[in-house]
């Protein structure tokens, strides 16, 4: 989106929270993911392989967690306020169009 039309609607913050939001996302379907490929797989050599992918998987949504909590955008300890944030963020977008 435009960086005017951003500063416009009061958006441009929330460019960067959904880029955050959407790999926080990814990342922990990436976890499960692998945690299910694991229990799939019969072969020792490719299951240590998906475990250090799941351990990179792991590491990557900690880093996400830390950087959205610091940044005010994942309330992960305050879940009636987490919900409220959502809600203006979800209003936010609707505003939009």
């Amino acid at each position: 989106m435009n960086p005017i039309i951003e500063n416009i609607i009061g958006v441009s913050d929330m460019t960067d929270q959904i880029v955050a939001s959407d790999l926080l996302i990814s990342s922990k379907t990436g976890v499960f993911n692998y945690s299910v490929a694991i229990t799939e797989t019969a072969s020792p050599e490719i299951r240590a392989v998906l475990r250090k992918h799941l351990e990179d998987a792991i590491d990557i949504h900690e880093q996400v967690s830390n950087y959205m909590m610091e940044q005010g955008w994942y309330l992960a300890y305050e879940p009636e306020a987490q919900i409220q944030l959502d809600l203006q963020n979800a209003q936010t977008a609707l505003n939009i169009h």
